[in-house]
């Protein structure tokens, strides 16, 4: 009889709660459209109220920034599935839009770059600068070709620090990217750098890096020249590089403070050498896969 009492005594505050929460109408309005068994919507009544809060920001947000759920984009909802009552975070419009919006990242490797690069786009490319011209004009000429034809050149981009450069690039990338067009973006200097950390260690992963690179359809190499050289990333890591991507004629781009010219000098040295006929093959290589264009425009950086 003591265990009956309590469960009725139980019982009857889970009523009492519900009933409670029953005079908010938003919350009433939740648990109506739950076709469910009224035993078991009192036993989840501070779920129900959690998702009944969660509903209530939904229908006063006005953007993804401004989210205030718990889980940001996601809103808490009740579930009824086989008599039994579960809960979800499902996605909000918002959420889902940004997803559709950015869907087209999948595409794109980035190796150490900023993230303002995985944002660029043809529309907010800078054009108060005359001497933006000339590259604005081969990128979408090299869109309107690469649409066609994935056997098109690439552009060697040197400039001053800070004009630009890598997000001009960035910005074609991505528009490709939303025809489904496949490429990747790495930070040279890094990309070296971490490469020799890991074969040194024979990790397989840096392997498969090398080889997702030397064969992505569309590869920018970005800031080349301002890696620290050696005979073994010139000759092994570049080298076999660009001698792939020029027998499969895969369009390939790199930015630099260097013209084609100064890079050649710094492919020289290396700390245990000068050899000038190897950094002339990958000069050589270079010419092949690329046209050059030369950006000095402002130093936006320090805008």
């Amino acid at each position: 009889m003591e265990k009956l009492a309590v469960k009725t005594k139980d019982e009857n505050l889970l009523k009492v709660n519900y009933a409670k929460e029953l005079k908010d109408d938003d919350f009433k309005e939740l648990v109506d459209n739950l076709d469910i068994d009224f035993n078991i919507k009192i036993k989840y009544t501070s779920r129900l109220k959690e998702a009944t809060l969660e509903f209530k920001n939904c229908k006063n947000c006005k953007s993804l920034l401004g989210c205030q759920n718990s889980m940001k984009g996601f809103r808490l909802t009740p579930v009824v599935s086989n008599r039994h009552l579960t809960f979800i975070y499902q996605k909000c419009d918002f959420k889902e839009q940004m997803e559709d919006k950015n869907r087209f990242l999948k595409n794109i490797y980035f190796y150490e770059v900023p993230p303002i690069l995985k944002s660029a786009c043809f529309k907010n490319i800078y054009k108060d600068d005359k001497n933006r011209l000339e590259i604005i004009k081969k990128i979408k000429a090299f869109y309107d070709s690469y649409r066609k034809n994935s056997e098109c050149k690439g552009i060697y981009l040197n400039g001053n620090f800070g004009s630009g450069k890598s997000y001009l690039i960035a910005s074609l990338f991505n528009e490709l990217a939303k025809l489904n067009k496949e490429s990747a973006i790495i930070y040279f200097p890094e990309f070296l750098r971490s490469l020799k950390e890991n074969f040194n260690n024979n990790n397989s992963e840096s392997k498969d890096l090398f080889n997702q690179i030397k064969e992505v359809p569309l590869l920018l190499i970005d800031d080349i020249g301002a890696e620290k050289l050696t005979d073994w990333s010139r000759d092994e890591i570049l080298g076999s590089i660009l001698q792939y991507r020029m027998d499969y004629k895969l369009p390939t781009f790199f930015t630099s403070n260097l013209t084609i010219e100064e890079l050649e000098n710094h492919l020289q040295i290396t700390k245990s050498s000068l050899d000038k006929i190897k950094a002339r093959r990958i000069i050589e290589r270079i010419k092949f896969l690329t046209d050059e264009v030369t950006l000095i425009g402002i130093n936006r950086r320090s805008e």
